[in-house]
């Protein structure tokens, strides 16, 4: 199937797949499938899209500052699974996550699951209001592990902006306020 370059079939916004920017390609090129390219002007990478999907495609959620680097990484993996559609995944790495963080504000390596969202919930890491998100994540986590049952792209959208507004209550937002001279 033959490409052509065409500056005339109209402006495009989309999310980069691969720099993350928002941004807008005025040109392109086209198929006759109805497929599109355009290149992003900030990474100059091409992005395709078709009736079904944009490829690649970019992750739900938002970046979230401070993480600690194993925290981080399973962040970015679950949100990278929803832009491959590996919608279970995406809710697996969640649960997995929820581990993670426990262990990383104090909770000993080792523990069973439910230990671990315990010590969360136990400990003031789960906002007002916020042991729904916590256990909304388990619930899906654990079905998606123990079941022989796929997960939707709702599903792990809800998973992946829970597990984000959690890791934002940890870690981004005591990290935003400065350090007041002789406090704790």
């Amino acid at each position: 199937m033959a490409w052509q370059n065409a500056t005339n079939i109209g402006s495009k916004q989309f999310i980069c797949g691969w720099c993350g920017n928002k941004v807008a390609s005025a040109g392109g090129f086209f198929n006759n499938a109805n497929e599109r390219i355009y290149i992003c002007p900030h990474c100059d990478k091409p992005t395709v899209f078709t009736q079904q999907a944009q490829t690649p495609g970019s992750p739900f959620g938002g970046h979230v500052d401070h993480l600690p680097a194993d925290v981080s990484a399973l962040f970015t993996e679950a949100r990278n699974c929803t832009t491959a559609s590996c919608y279970t995944a995406a809710v697996l790495i969640c649960r997995k996550l929820l581990m993670s963080i426990a262990v990383s504000q104090g909770a000993k390596p080792g523990e069973n699951f439910i230990s671990y969202v315990e010590y969360l919930a136990n400990n003031g890491y789960v906002p007002p209001n916020g042991k729904g998100w916590v256990d909304h994540i388990r619930k899906k986590g654990n079905e998606a592990t123990h079941e022989i049952v796929l997960m939707a792209r709702d599903d792990a959208h809800d998973v992946v902006s829970f597990a984000e507004r959690l890791l934002k209550f940890i870690y981004e937002f005591p990290n935003r306020i400065p350090a007041v001279p002789g406090g704790p």
